[in-house]
């Protein structure tokens, strides 16, 4: 009865408010023969994104305990409770919401991302990872022998290979020499567990695997398929046996933190020990993901619009943090990359800043900006976190939502800002989670204050400029150049400078240094 009861998915459709995202005509169909009935009409494939959230539910259900709803999403006003001397607040959501511990998982499998998964010991890191490799359509057996354990005696050899003994005795060169390539390097789900605990040289190798997407011995170079990756840890600081390096830790894209174990689930347990089952070995057929999905999966997610108003908010977020006032006397190294090159202490420079009230600036709270990565990552994520949900394109409660487990590990927070002085914010020095999206409401609320919708000169000049030159008069583009001087010039009389405005005058200086080397050229040609 319990067998069943695991094996159990639930029916379609899972989210009956998503919207039905319509399918483009591809002319290949018309080449794959008649179409096949069954008994009671047409057959019908289930759309991927059913049969993700299938997933989903399947996993949070039957084999994941985790009984969490930390996504929030509302169809209206949600109910609220508070509790405790601090009035800890409880909200019941009014929309479907949704697990990050088995969520983020998933999405990362769909984007073929990297994710790794925090927590103490036995709260289901390895479990949740092994579940995405057998729905990948790997059998339990070849899913827990490719898990790479880390340990510190845990050699290059002992993760990528080793040289076949008969080359190295017969080889007249390097590339004669032929490599025993480990069975998990072409997997499409690569499971490292404790990967803290690997050494620093062996680090360097799987930088190189994770990074470049190969691995190399002897001048030998394996080819590795797109993945998706999962690395267990028992903490986010990266310590343990060895330090993490800072360009491997760079390369993951999204971290989730694994709960605690809610006791009021101590029968689900029970449940499991009396039959004798694992989850992980009951999949049900119905979830797995053949390659061929798997790929259609991906590039589904990648079609998925994002609207240029929700792009224009994480525009507007992610160019609040790199602004450094005092890092530099020339305008373009005034960032805090600077400082951080300088091995400068950082405490020394920023309490030397003025331009900004540290209260209300988000760029304050942090000790670095949001890299070129991040950013990359937060726009796969928040794609497919949508369609995920059914949705025909982006929302700004997407992105809220997707913010934090991107940028967890990528913003260094300044726990000494003021900002964490405050009796209401000094719990978000801990929770990463709620302090992420509490700037990026900070900088919603800031973005809405300044009307940027309605008025934003940077995004019209922007735009003007993106229709190209070819065709546009000396006249016009003098007129340009008089309207971004002009502009500057109203901004140069405010006292307090934010991030959001270094990325807007740098980007107005681009846009003059362009039309002025496009006049030069003219001024060239009627010569």
């Amino acid at each position: 009865m319990f067998r069943d009861f695991l094996k159990r998915v639930s029916a379609a459709p899972t989210n009956p408010s998503a919207k039905v995202v319509p399918k483009e005509f591809d002319i290949a169909e018309l080449y794959q023969g008649p179409i096949q009935l069954d008994a009671v009409g047409a057959k019908t494939e289930l759309p991927l994104d059913e049969k993700l959230r299938q997933a989903y539910f399947w996993i949070i259900n039957h084999a994941i305990i985790s009984p969490f709803y930390d996504i929030e999403y509302n169809e209206g006003p949600p109910q609220t409770f508070k509790f405790g001397d601090r009035a800890n607040e409880v909200v019941l959501p009014s929309g479907q919401s949704y697990c990050s511990f088995v969520l983020m998982p998933l999405l990362t499998f769909a984007v073929r991302a990297k994710c790794l998964l925090v927590g103490g010991p036995g709260r289901g890191k390895t479990s949740s990872a092994v579940l995405m490799g057998v729905m990948a359509g790997y059998s339990i057996r070849d899913v827990r022998r490719a898990i790479q354990k880390g340990q510190p005696q845990m050699t290059i050899a002992d993760l990528l290979g080793s040289p076949l003994p008969s080359d190295l005795i017969k080889a007249q060169s390097v590339d004669q020499i032929g490599i025993a390539w480990r069975k998990w390097l072409s997997m499409r789900v690569k499971i490292i567990d404790e990967y803290n605990r690997i050494p620093t040289r062996t680090q360097s190798a799987l930088l190189t695997l994770m990074a470049d997407n190969y691995a190399e011995l002897y001048d030998q170079t394996f080819e590795c398929p797109d993945s998706a990756w999962y690395l267990t840890a028992n903490d986010d600081a990266g310590g343990g046996t060895y330090q993490v390096i800072e360009a491997l830790r760079d390369r993951i894209d999204i971290v989730v933190k694994a709960l605690h174990f809610n006791c009021r689930f101590l029968s689900d347990l029970l449940d499991r020990i009396e039959g004798g089952l694992r989850p992980e070995e009951m999949v049900p057929s119905e979830i797995i993901f053949t390659e061929e999905e798997s790929n259609r999966l991906h590039r589904e997610i990648r079609e998925l619009p994002i609207p240029a108003t929700i792009l224009r908010r994480l525009e507007f977020f992610a160019s609040q943090f790199e602004y450094c006032e005092v890092a530099a006397t020339q305008f373009e190294y005034k960032t805090k990359d600077t400082v951080k090159l300088s091995a400068i202490d950082w405490h020394q420079v920023t309490s030397q800043e003025t331009g900004k009230d540290k209260l209300k600036d988000i760029g304050s709270q942090t000790k670095n900006g949001i890299s070129v990565r991040a950013i990359m990552t937060t726009l796969s994520f928040v794609k497919a976190l949508a369609y995920f949900r059914g949705s025909a394109e982006v929302s700004l409660e997407d992105l809220r939502q997707i913010l934090p487990f991107v940028l967890h590990d990528k913003l260094v927070q300044d726990p000494d800002c003021p900002f964490f002085e405050t009796a209401n914010n000094a719990s978000l020095r801990s929770d990463k989670v709620t302090w992420i999206r509490t700037m990026f409401d900070m900088a919603c609320a800031e973005y809405d204050r300044l009307q940027l919708d309605k008025d934003d000169a940077v995004t019209k000049l922007s735009e003007q400029f993106e229709h190209g030159l070819d065709g546009v008069s000396e006249a016009e583009v003098r007129k340009r150049l008089i309207e971004i001087e002009r502009l500057l010039k109203s901004w140069s009389g405010s006292r307090k400078f934010y991030g959001y405005m270094y990325d807007d005058v740098l980007k107005l200086k681009y846009l003059h240094q362009r039309y002025a080397n496009y006049l030069r050229w003219l001024s060239w040609k009627q010569q």
